[in-house]
C-alpha cells in the first residue's frame, strides 16, 4: 500500500512517514499544497494524509483539485482546529474522515487502514481470503491459522493482492502501489517475491495471468 503525506511541519510529517512506514505502507510526502495536489496528481496513492493549514494552496484546495480531476483515492484531513467549520469544509470538498491536532500516530495510522480497506470494498478489520486472513490493523498475516513469517516486501505484496482479491492486478499496478517516489522499481524483483509467496502459502493461490499479471483466487 502507498501513502502520500501533505504535511508542512517537518518534525509532524516526518513521524507519519515513519509510522505509515512501520505499518506497512510506501510513503512519498509533500512539504506544501502545490507539490501535494501535483503528488497526488500524477501517481498513484491508496490514501492521502492531507493537512488543511498548507502553505502555497491550502489544503481544501488541493483536496477540491484532485476531486475535480476525478482523483478518487481517500483522503484523510488533518486540522489544528475543532471547529466544526472546518470538518464540514473538508466533507464537502471531498475528504473521506478527518483527524484533529493534537492526535497520536496510530490513531492517523489505524484511520488510513481503514479507507484503504473500506476502498477495496471490506468492511471488517479482518479480510478473509480462502486459507489466508489478514488483521489490516496489527498487519498479521495468517495461513490456515497459522502466522506467517514474511519480509517486508513480501507482506507489502501479499497485502495488496488480499484487499483486491479475486481480480487480476498487473505489474506496473503493484509496481505503483509498493515502492515510494525514491524507489528503483524492479518488476524481476516483484516476481522473485512472488515465487517466495507461492513456496511459503502454496502453489494454487497466487495465479499469473501472462501478459496481465496476477491473481490472488480465493473462489472458482
Amino acid at each position: 500500500m502507498r501513502c502520500l503525506i501533505v504535511e508542512d511541519d517537518p518534525l509532524l510529517s516526518s513521524q507519519l512517514v515513519e509510522a505509515m512506514q512501520a505499518s506497512g505502507f510506501a510513503c512519498d510526502s509533500a512539504a506544501d499544497g502545490e507539490q501535494g495536489e501535483f503528488q497526488g496528481s500524477t501517481r498513484s496513492y491508496d490514501v492521502a494524509v492531507l493537512d488543511l493549514g498548507l502553505p502555497g494552496l491550502p489544503g481544501i484546495e488541493v483536496l477540491t483539485r484532485w476531486r475535480q480531476a476525478g482523483i478518487t483515492m481517500p483522503v484523510l484531513i488533518l486540522t489544528a482546529r475543532g471547529d466544526w467549520t472546518d470538518k464540514v469544509a473538508g466533507f464537502r470538498a471531498g475528504a473521506d474522515d478527518y483527524a484533529v491536532k493534537p492526535f497520536r500516530l496510530d490513531e492517523v495510522v489505524i484511520r488510513a487502514q481503514t479507507l484503504v480497506r473500506r476502498a477495496a470494498g471490506h468492511a471488517q478489520a479482518v479480510i478473509e481470503a480462502g486459507p489466508l486472513r489478514l488483521d489490516s490493523q496489527l498487519g498479521i498475516i495468517t495461513l490456515n491459522g497459522m502466522a506467517l513469517k514474511l519480509t517486508a516486501f513480501e507482506a507489502r505484496i501479499l497485502t495488496y493482492l488480499i484487499h483486491h482479491q479475486n481480480r487480476v492486478v498487473s505489474r506496473t499496478e503493484l509496481s505503483d502501489h509498493l515502492y515510494d517516489a525514491a524507489a528503483d522499481r524492479d518488476f524481476k524483483s516483484i516476481e522473485v517475491v512472488i515465487g517466495r509467496l507461492r513456496r511459503k502459502i502454496g502453489e494454487g493461490l497466487i495465479e499469473t495471468r501472462r501478459g496481465e499479471g496476477y491473481v490472488l483466487r480465493t473462489r472458482a
